[in-house]
């Protein structure tokens, strides 16, 4: 029984080592939709 947890934990570390490094070496591109938003002058006190 003890082997077996041992996989489990083995392959699970894997796993998580494997999606780290997926996450770290993805170039995900910035959004490129451009946001407008009007901001009334009453929120800024002078």
């Amino acid at each position: 029984m003890s082997r077996f947890v041992s996989v489990l934990v083995v392959l699970l570390l894997l796993i998580i080592g494997g999606g780290m490094a997926f996450l770290a070496s993805w170039d995900m591109p910035a959004p490129s939709k451009a946001v407008e938003k009007v901001l009334p002058d009453e929120r800024f006190p002078r």
